[in-house]
């Protein structure tokens, strides 16, 4: 009689060959599937033996496309809370940390990675800055050379999202261009990850052309046709999870060319929906099939980025998997990493694990701002009264692309006057050390109506932003994120409502999923109450520096055109004495 380590009886059991549950016993032997017996007449001499009395068995789900650093918390208590609700691979793609710390942050996050129940991949981060030096400062910045220094990590499996999509498929001199030619010549089919809203037709081929083959950005349906048929990758995140886009896959039988995937997630949804199977569960809610949506979770990513060895409950794999009450409710009853259990519902959970890593002691001093005064929330102009028109910012209750909206202010004492304009007045201040920067910007739309945010957690280059409507307050919040080192906050009358430390290089937090969930959802509650209206009001926030994303963002260089990736004036035109002046380009406030 053959030893195995553990004798799973009496489960159904999803083959991702067939795509379809079958009655078997299953065992494992040195954390992987031996042998599936359909007919469940084999003895095995077992060190563990499980009854699944009828339950569901399905492979451990892979999320191929998602930043750790989005749950604001550190990558052991990420695993913790991803194996509980049945996610035993992730590829993270640690650009955020790259951009505050460079190679540095990504090996430490590599490191910090070691002692997670489940496992850990990263991607090569191609973007940083996600733009370049003369758009946003960061403070780390990935060249090609660091790519390659990357290329040779262990755990590095893909290259991260390429998020300049509109510079790389133009004659440029980008260090990712460099990488990829590179890489075409010494490493042919290595998994390329792409990141290109909006791209069609002749420019979407020529940036496929690169060799970046997959996408998991929000598109329209037509964008997602193009891409399915030019053979692109297609990643399927919450936001994707519409009508339109579900069917559209559906009928025409497209799931080896899918996966579903979080990209980013916060603390406060990880708490208390899960990460991917969150999604995945959504979409067999809105009609995607129960069997499809499995496969799409565990089989295409794993081929997607080359996990050949798991993904599937067959002879030879890793003994990854989860057993369900019901596979339509991905709630699981107990989850199991290379054959050891890691999760069970109905077990008295254990103490939650302290993750220990240390990281590095400048990691907790990354907020270096020169000392700010009262006159630095103020807008200057060089002519004493007037009017101006100025570029802001105007967001959208349903999406984190904002439009440019040309709005009057009148000028006084030359300073603008913008309390009483229907905007918020927005800055970022440059807090890597490198050279005290402040831009200035305007918001509008589905923001703030009264108070103050600020936050580190500002994509990508993660400078301190702060916006609000009475300078008292925004200087409070700026000094607040000071002592923390980091974090996300409001104000309103001189008292801060609610906030996050985030005291490791501003965007992470070592504290356990539930008590930084609660934080951010106590942060996310005081933004609705103070009238920010958005499906997503954290990530909102968090978007309105990323000069990849459209249309107008700000950064502490100023006001960026996504489209042109140009700097332009905050004021387009000024009123003095009745004379109106156009602004150009070139010019600066």
């Amino acid at each position: 009689m053959e030893q195995v380590h553990l004798l799973i009886k009496n489960a159904k059991v999803f083959n991702s060959y067939l795509k379809k549950f079958i009655s078997a016993n299953v065992a494992v032997k040195e954390g992987k599937f031996y042998y599936i017996d359909r007919k469940q007449d084999t003895d095995f001499q077992a060190d563990n033996v499980i009854d699944a009395k009828g339950s569901y068995m399905i492979p451990g789900l892979t999320d191929i496309h998602m930043h750790i650093e989005s749950s604001m918390t550190t990558p052991g208590f990420f695993g913790k809370c991803a194996g509980e609700n049945g996610v035993t691979t992730v590829v993270s793609e640690p650009h955020e940390m790259a951009n505050v710390k460079g190679i540095r942050g990504i090996l430490e996050m590599i490191s910090a990675a070691k002692d997670a129940p489940i496992d850990i991949f990263y991607g090569i981060p191609s973007s940083v800055p996600s733009t370049s030096e003369k758009l946003e400062t960061t403070g780390g910045v990935i060249d090609c050379s660091a790519m390659k220094h990357l290329l040779e990590e262990k755990d590095v499996v893909c290259v991260g999202e390429i998020m300049n999509y509109r510079q790389i498929i133009r004659e440029n001199d980008l260090e990712i261009s460099r990488f990829l030619e590179y890489l075409r010549k010494e490493h042919p089919g290595y998994v390329i990850e792409g990141h290109c809203p909006s791209l069609l037709d002749l420019d979407l081929a020529k940036f496929l052309y690169l060799g970046i083959n997959g996408d998991h950005t929000e598109h329209t349906l037509e964008e997602v046709k193009q891409r399915i048929e030019n053979g692109m990758f297609f990643e399927i995140q919450d936001k994707m999870l519409k009508p339109e886009i579900l069917e559209y896959i559906c009928q025409n039988q497209l799931y080896e060319y899918c996966s579903f995937v979080t990209d980013d997630t916060m603390a406060d949804v990880l708490y208390e929906q899960g990460p991917l199977n969150a999604v995945v569960q959504k979409a067999m809610e809105m009609g995607f099939p129960v069997e499809q949506a499995i496969y799409c979770a565990t089989y295409t990513p794993c081929q997607r980025m080359h996990f050949y060895d798991r993904g599937a409950i067959a002879p030879g794999k890793l003994a990854d998997f989860i057993l369900l009450e019901n596979p339509s409710l991905l709630k699981p009853e107990a989850v199991f990493k290379n054959g050891i259990q890691i999760y069970a519902k109905d077990e008295q959970q254990l103490p939650p694990p302290v993750f220990r890593y240390e990281f590095p002691a400048d990691f907790y001093r990354s907020v270096q701002i020169p000392e700010v005064f009262p006159k630095d929330f103020q807008v200057k102009v060089p002519f004493q009264e007037g009017h101006v028109t100025v570029r802001a910012i105007e967001i959208h209750p349903d999406r984190t692309q904002t439009t440019e909206k040309i709005v009057e202010m009148p000028v006084k004492d030359g300073k603008i006057c913008w309390e009483n304009s229907g905007c918020l007045l927005a800055m970022v201040l440059e807090r890597h050390g490198k050279n005290g920067n402040i831009g200035y910007g305007f918001l509008t739309g589905s923001c703030l109506r009264e108070g103050t945010v600020a936050t580190t957690y500002f994509h990508d280059h993660h400078n301190l932003f702060v916006a609000g409507n009475c300078p008292e307050d925004m200087l409070l919040a700026v000094k607040r994120i000071q002592e923390l080192q980091g974090g996300f906050l409001t104000v309103k009358d001189g008292e801060i409502l609610s906030e996050l430390a985030l005291p490791v290089c501003g965007l992470l937090s070592e504290k356990s999923i539930e008590e930084n969930g609660l934080a951010l959802k106590a942060v996310r509650k005081s933004l609705v109450d103070l009238g920010y209206v958005h499906n997503n009001p954290i990530m909102s926030v968090g978007t309105l520096g990323l000069p990849v994303s459209p249309a107008l963002k700000l950064t502490d260089r100023g006001l960026v055109d996504v489209k042109k990736g140009e700097i332009v004036p905050l004021i387009v035109s000024e009123k003095r004495n009745n004379i109106s002046f156009k602004i150009k380009c070139d010019k600066r406030y």
